[in-house]
């Protein structure tokens, strides 16, 4: 990895920042350099103060103490706009473009050149978006309309925007969140990019292993206060989650042993036209089994037909030996399964609501009297599983959407614990989350599974599968591809049969078993 010329002069710095909302102070004494031709990572869990510490570079916040420097001399924005004029950019983790306009009139929005005081110079503005394009090495249309782009390529016209304005400073935050591996590795080509021509990038993401393969320093945040700033040469994953949390690596990942017991969800030969096909697997009472593979594979399509969000073309599940009827996932409900979706914003909640009034949407039945629901009874419930889950909040009255993503995940899962469900299946549990928040998670998994809870867990995260499953079903291009026992898993040979490298000995050998001798 290219490093930074640590003899150049800070482009941006903070100086013994600090920022309070109300009794609550989100920064303290916190400082930050940022050096052209630098990929700077912010570490720290949810309510660390890096969102705090992105508004104060960008404008939105002012400093209560401390200063900016701006090329070493003392700076004050008083809105976005006098940022912005400065050259520093944020490109958020959903961009906002304007839809029905093309990706060339979002980026010169308001800046059009003009060939007279009335007409625009469309020609000027194409040829200007695409030398954009082409400095960045992406290949988008300038005429193209903004609808419809992927959330890769809409960062990638956030980050053109930026260069028009000659930003020297790019702050990405938490870009990979909703991103594809191949989309992710085209960022990050972009990003570094960016780098070689001298900007200074600081880089938010919540995935160590991104923060280690694309940045050269880290700055570490925690509840506020500045932890360190050093370069990222030397460090370890397991160091780094000290600084932002205060324990080891393998505190994120406590796995109980289990002895599982008999099968609760059995799947057979579940096929869905062109998504997935044959897909057969158990999952037994007290065991975690992992849904894993490449994003495409099918993993969450099965996950969603098992539950009868969709609808499966042919196979049966059952749960308990009882088939379930295909589609319904009021039958799913009432068998004893229980779904979180991957999407937890837009399937697993309804953000305007109530935090205790979405835990309750599960179990209305059970809060109702004479018809009505007892607000008293849904109130009780929702505290219940706060306290349980140690979710963290101002009113059980305030809307799902203020809480972090962290404790959003933890509402879906209260919504979905409090139906006491056979089978919990999960589908990426801590996509999005930071590392304590994360362990936490681990840890209620394990609790449950501990208690004789089966868990289908399907996740991207190698390490999550590796360390959490007690088996690994592994999918590639809509078939199991292979089952692996725990004790026999590794990177190597989960990722071998994701990518469709490895035959399906496991499962070869049952089948085998099971077919008569001709």
């Amino acid at each position: 990895m290219e490093k930074p010329d640590k003899g150049l002069a800070p482009v941006l710095a903070l100086r013994g920042v600090s920022k309070t909302f109300g009794a609550v102070r989100a920064l303290h004494d916190v400082s930050l350099d940022l050096r052209p031709g630098e990929i700077h990572a912010l570490a720290g869990e949810n309510g660390a103060g890096k969102s705090t510490l992105i508004k104060t570079l960008a404008g939105v916040h002012h400093p209560d103490e401390g200063k900016i420097l701006l090329s070493g001399e003392p700076v004050v924005f008083h809105g976005p706009a006098d940022a912005r004029d400065a050259g520093i950019a944020v490109i958020y983790q959903e961009p906002t473009l304007f839809p029905d306009l093309s990706i060339a009139e979002n980026i010169f929005m308001g800046r059009q050149p003009r060939r007279s005081a009335r007409r625009i110079d469309r020609r000027a503005v194409h040829r200007a978006t695409a030398d954009l394009m082409s400095r960045l090495g992406v290949a988008l249309d300038p005429r193209r309309p903004a609808r419809g782009l992927s959330i890769a390529d809409q960062q990638i016209v956030e980050i053109a925007k930026a260069l028009s304005f000659d930003a020297r400073v790019l702050i990405m935050d938490e870009p990979t969140a909703a991103l594809t591996g191949s989309e992710t590795a085209r960022l990050f080509s972009v990003v570094r990019t960016l780098r070689a021509e001298g900007a200074a990038v600081l880089f938010i993401s919540h995935r160590l292993e991104e923060i280690f393969g694309l940045c050269s320093h880290v700055t570490t945040l925690r509840d506020g206060r500045h932890v360190a700033s050093e370069p990222l040469d030397g460090l370890t994953e397991d160091d780094l989650v000290r600084r932002m949390v205060g324990r080891d690596l393998d505190d994120l990942y406590p796995k109980s042993e289990a002895e599982p017991g008999p099968t609760v969800l059995s799947v057979s030969r579940l096929t869905r036209e062109g998504v997935f096909r044959d897909v057969s697997f158990e999952v037994r009472r007290g065991e975690i089994v992992a849904l894993a593979g490449l994003v495409g594979a099918g993993r969450s399509e099965v996950a969603q037909a098992v539950f009868g969000v969709d609808r499966a073309d042919a196979g049966e599940v059952k749960v308990d030996g009882r088939v379930l009827t295909a589609g319904s996932p009021t039958a799913a409900m009432d068998a004893g399964l229980a779904l979180v979706p991957e999407d937890r914003r837009l399937r697993g909640l309804v953000m305007e609501m109530s935090i205790e009034r979405n835990i309750g949407l599960t179990g209305l039945r059970d809060v109702r009297r004479r018809g009505l629901v007892s607000r008293a009874l849904e109130h009780a419930r929702a505290a219940d599983w706060a306290v349980k889950l140690q979710l963290k909040y101002s009113r059980l009255a305030d809307p799902v959407s203020v809480l972090s993503g962290g404790n959003q995940q933890k509402v879906v899962l209260a919504k979905w614990l409090a139906t006491d469900p056979a089978v919990l299946i999960v589908d990426e549990p801590t996509r999005g989350i930071d590392v304590g928040t994360k362990a936490e998670v681990h840890r209620l998994l394990s609790s449950l599974a501990a208690d004789g809870l089966a868990v289908l867990m399907v996740s991207s995260d190698l390490p999550e599968v590796l360390r959490m499953a007690d088996r690994i079903l592994v999918m590639h291009e809509g078939r199991l591809t292979a089952e692996i026992p725990r004790e026999r898993a590794t990177e190597e040979t989960v990722m071998a049969a994701a990518t469709g490298r490895a035959p399906d000995t496991d499962r070869t050998e049952r089948t085998a078993a099971k077919e008569p001798t001709p």
